[in-house]
Parts: C-alpha cells; sequence; structure tokens
C-alpha cells in the first residue's frame, strides 16, 4: 500500500464563500463520499484547507497505487458532477502519525 495527498481544487478561488444551493448539496454528497472513505480506512484525513489563496480541499489516503488514488478522486461526486472540481495526487513516501 501507498500513501497519497490529494488536492481538490474547486471551481473558482472564491468558492465556498459564494457557493449556490446547488454547489452546496453537492459538497454534502462530496462530505458522505469522504466519510465512507475514512470508515473503511481508505482515507487517512480529510478537511478543508483555508489557504489565503484560495482554499482547497485535502484528503490523505492509503491506497494501492496512483491510480487507486486517481480513481477515489474521479469516483468523488463533487468530481463525477463534472462543474469544476479536479483532484492534484501527490505521492507521499513516508507518513508520521501520531498515536490515537
Amino acid at each position: 500500500m501507498a500513501f497519497f495527498a490529494m488536492r481538490l481544487r474547486a471551481p473558482r478561488v472564491t468558492f465556498p464563500f459564494d457557493a449556490t444551493p446547488e454547489e452546496m448539496a453537492l459538497m454534502q454528497l462530496h462530505g458522505a463520499y469522504w466519510h465512507d472513505k475514512a470508515q473503511a480506512g481508505i482515507a487517512i484525513v480529510v478537511g478543508p484547507v483555508m489557504d489565503p489563496a484560495g482554499p482547497f480541499g485535502l484528503a490523505v489516503v492509503e491506497v494501492e497505487d496512483e491510480a487507486g488514488a486517481r480513481a477515489l478522486g474521479l469516483a468523488d461526486p463533487a468530481v463525477a458532477a463534472d462543474v469544476g472540481f479536479a483532484y492534484e495526487v501527490m505521492s507521499m513516501p513516508s507518513l508520521i502519525l501520531r498515536r490515537s
């Protein structure tokens, strides 16, 4: 298994501050999708990052390979809706995790 960081780029830098009701409904599906992946042990951490240059979503996942990470991104309802969301996938050769 391997670790990957996945950065979710929104359709515009002002998102989520000016999200439409339809986009907010899509974000509910997006959140449920990643909640399921966390419960399954695939997603290690998922959440929004409030970067001053523009907020983005971040997921750190453990999957077989990069293709598996890309498949997770394509299956995300936010990306599957084809309204401008897209993931960048980056390999993480190692992780240091705190004990729970």
